[in-house]
């Protein structure tokens, strides 16, 4: 039972009630607890690609977090909120509404590298308390710039009212703080009112299932159906062929020499099998996380 399922998350559920869903499925199709965790959490007024790992996967949950993200978000037009979504109270209105020429002139500006204030209300933590919670409390909440990478952003519909853009970013992007400054840079203020991930590292919504088609797989007792294999999240990474010599040396931590691989991350293959996932660097392969299949 190593592996991933891919939940197209609900409206209204944080990532953790998912991860409690999946177990709660599990018991009911009769499989033994299984080692479980999530890779990326999603705030519960956002659906879509959410990665649950079980068994031995667990141990890539932090690679996922890493990894490239994409979503699709709404933003309105002529209404903030402190929360930055539909959750939060106005704090400020404006009767500006651009127009779709104005919109995509302004996005070039938020392509590639950018800085970037993340929301008051997010799971940062200042001097050991989380912004919300300090935010929640009335405590006027400034965070610092952080800089990430906006790969592609495109503007798919607009209304007047509101706007709907794809974008495809790295790890520690907040799309309420996109939403913020691309209304702010069109002169007007903004929310975002739909936010759906569509990719999470190598997993896209056509991989995703919803919780209600996992609950129909329990009851047939096809659960294992949805189930991915591991390597499906390493899907981006080269396959390095070892023999069971060369397997039972990484198991135990020891390094392989001479290899003639470039440099970079690898998947060690014992045939099927996954043995480690491993970094070759001048032709020494060490081990950074290992497999027990």
């Amino acid at each position: 039972m190593d592996g991933w399922i891919i939940l197209d998350k609900p409206l209204g559920l944080t990532s953790a009630q998912g991860v409690a869903a999946i177990k709660r499925l599990w018991r009911q199709a009769g499989f033994p607890r299984p080692k479980i965790g999530h890779g990326g959490t999603l705030d519960p007024l956002a659906t879509g690609v959410l990665p649950i790992a079980l068994g031995e996967a667990t141990k890539l949950t932090g690679r996922m977090l890493n990894g490239d993200k994409a979503y699709d978000f709404t933003v309105r037009f002529g209404v903030a909120t402190e929360t930055e979504d539909a959750e939060g109270a106005v704090v400020a209105t404006s009767d500006v509404r651009p127009s779709r020429s104005e919109i995509e002139a302004v996005l070039p500006r938020f392509t590639g590298p950018i800085e970037q204030r993340p929301p008051a209300y997010s799971a940062l933590k200042v001097d050991g308390e989380r912004a919300y919670a300090r935010a929640r409390a009335g405590e006027t909440v400034v965070l610092a710039l952080r800089g990430v990478t906006i790969h592609a952003l495109d503007l798919l519909e607009a209304n007047g009212e509101t706007a709907t853009f794809s974008v495809a970013c790295s790890k520690g992007t907040y799309v309420r703080s996109l939403a913020r400054d691309i209304a702010k840079a069109l002169g007007t203020v903004g929310h975002v009112v739909m936010l759906r991930r569509t990719k999470a590292g190598p997993f896209g919504l056509e991989s995703a299932i919803t919780l209600d088609k996992l609950g129909e797989l329990a009851m047939e007792q096809r659960l294992i159906a949805a189930l991915l294999p591991l390597t499906a999240g390493l899907d981006d990474i080269p396959a390095l062929a070892v023999n069971p010599g060369e397997a039972a040396r990484l198991k135990s931590g020891q390094t392989l020499a001479g290899r003639p691989e470039p440099d970079g991350l690898v998947v060690a293959m014992l045939d099927a099998v996954p043995v480690a996932l491993a970094r070759v660097e001048a032709g020494t392969v060490r081990v950074e996380r290992g497999f027990n299949l």
